[in-house]
């Protein structure tokens, strides 16, 4: 799916050396964009993608989004940006939660100043179900986030933010599919820390149509979420166990990790109030209340009262075979099946 917008663009990637940024690459590389840039501050990740794409349409930027400047210099004459440059990994976050807040809060700060300032048409944010509810440091920081990136779609009219949020992607670096294989791969046990844990289970692809949808389909200040099945942790490891031909391979339940949920929530029972149903998606209007604080603390609504979060315990639930099916659409497990020693998805 190619959007017509993009003809002669140039979009803009932060955090683009990471899972999202090379699936926008795979999709859009051969699309008519004029230009697209590549902004992280991995010079070595960097590096490895200009080889592998060899690609003159691409343009690499070394920076922070914490810092406002280095930013600046990779918005200026861009058309369009996705935000994916964040820190992701729910341990490192939970040690350092001042990073988090630095990258996840201030740095997309910088990001939609600088889109402003510069007449930046779209801006499309990428978020996650762990800010729905958060227990943990990368969940909260993600949550402000989005908070952040509506307060700047109301407060201006010239550049249209959005914000997506999808569940786990699959075969993404630091995920657990990868772990289980190579568990497996060494005669080692897989490690499964509650077994009634659930999760949702989407792909690269998903998450790319997900932005795209938003890109071309969204108003000022909306969440997009993308509808996705769910898997119990258990589920997952022995689907991947027979798939792999190794039935009898021992699982190991480990018990819970600090800042680890049970299940993960896309909407929660307020959100889910307003949400409009779009079969695939779900559609998020921005609260549009002004400052009166009365409406927020005086005036309640019996329809939030009766309302049911969407999470990955109520979510279409996928059995073995269904976790099978869905895996097989992973190059990684594909290569893997084949006999080779395969890379994470990117």
């Amino acid at each position: 799916m190619i959007c017509k917008d993009f003809h002669n663009r140039v979009l803009l990637i932060t955090g683009g050396t990471g899972s999202f940024g090379n699936a926008v690459l795979r999709h859009f590389l051969d699309s008519d964009l004029r230009e697209i840039r590549i902004f992280s501050r991995d010079e070595k990740k960097q590096d490895d993608m200009r080889k592998k794409y060899n690609n003159p349409k691409l343009k690499f930027y070394i920076g922070d989004v914490r810092d406002y400047q280095s930013i600046l210099n990779a918005v200026r004459g861009a058309d369009f940006i996705f935000h994916a440059a964040a820190l992701k990994q729910v341990p490192s976050c939970e040690f350092y939660p001042l990073e988090a807040v630095k990258t996840n809060i201030l740095g997309t700060e910088n990001v939609l100043e600088t889109a402003i300032s510069c007449g930046i048409k779209r801006v499309v944010v990428l978020s996650t179900d762990k800010a729905v509810y958060p227990i943990n440091a990368m969940g909260i920081s993600k949550a402000m986030m989005e908070k952040v990136a509506v307060a700047k779609s109301r407060n201006n009219n010239s550049t249209l933010i959005n914000v997506t949020r999808y569940g786990n992607v699959m075969c993404s670096r630091g995920s657990v599919i990868p772990l289980f294989v190579n568990q497996i791969r060494l005669g080692q046990p897989i490690t499964i820390t509650d077994p009634g844990m659930t999760r949702f289970m989407m792909t690269l692809d998903d998450a790319v149509n997900l932005v795209l949808y938003a890109f071309e389909h969204g108003k000022q200040g909306e969440i997009y979420v993308h509808k996705a099945p769910a898997a119990t942790i258990e589920t997952l490891a022995y689907a991947l166990t027979e798939l792999l031909g190794k039935r009898e391979h021992e699982v190991r339940i480990i018990g819970t990790r600090h800042g680890e949920k049970l299940y993960e929530a896309l909407l929660s029972r307020e959100e889910m109030v307003a949400a409009e149903d779009l079969v695939d998606y779900y559609r998020v209007p921005p609260d549009m209340r002004d400052l009166n604080y009365s409406k927020y603390v005086e005036q309640g609504e019996v329809k939030i009262s009766e309302a049911t979060e969407y999470n990955s315990h109520n979510t279409t639930r996928l059995d073995i075979p269904g976790m099978q099916a869905v895996l097989m659409k992973l190059s990684f497990i594909q290569a893997h099946l084949r006999g080779e020693v395969a890379e994470t998805e990117v």
